[in-house]
């Protein structure tokens, strides 16, 4: 028996929510502080509690892994185009992946660099800027 499943609009609703697909600017604005926290904060490290995501892991993985962060740091600048930022903007976050690109480049060590240089973080903050200037209304107060 072939059974083909099917999302119900209640499932699609939840999960449009908690990873927003639209164009606007607040879902492009949930979208990279959601990858943001997946690649700097999803871990603390037990006794020295330093947050750290999958950019610092995949900075453990000789070469490729510096690759796979690299790749989904670019994502971050390819929304920034989309969202008609400055290309003095996307180079500088273009630069800030380069640059963590590079560090992770180096076997074992180039995750260290990772703990207190965050591409992502920085490309959200250039990003954030931008929509609080250019689209007010997608601006979220922090509780923390």
């Amino acid at each position: 028996m072939n059974r083909t499943t099917r999302m119900s609009p209640e499932m699609f609703d939840r999960l449009a929510e908690a990873v927003p697909i639209g164009r606007d600017a607040a879902a492009v604005r949930k979208r990279l502080v959601a990858l943001e926290r997946l690649l700097e904060r999803s871990f603390v490290i037990p006794g020295i509690k330093v947050p750290v995501g999958l950019d610092l892991f995949f900075n453990l993985l000789p070469v490729g892994g510096s690759f796979i962060g690299a790749a989904m740091g670019s994502y971050m600048v390819w929304e920034a185009r989309n969202l008609g930022m400055s290309k003095l903007q996307m180079a500088r976050m273009a630069g800030n992946v380069g640059f963590d690109w590079l560090l992770g480049l180096i076997p074992l060590v180039g995750a260290v660099p990772d703990l207190f240089f965050r591409s992502n973080t920085r490309n959200l903050r250039i990003i954030k800027r931008h929509l609080d200037k250019h689209h007010p209304g997608t601006a979220v107060v922090d509780a923390a």
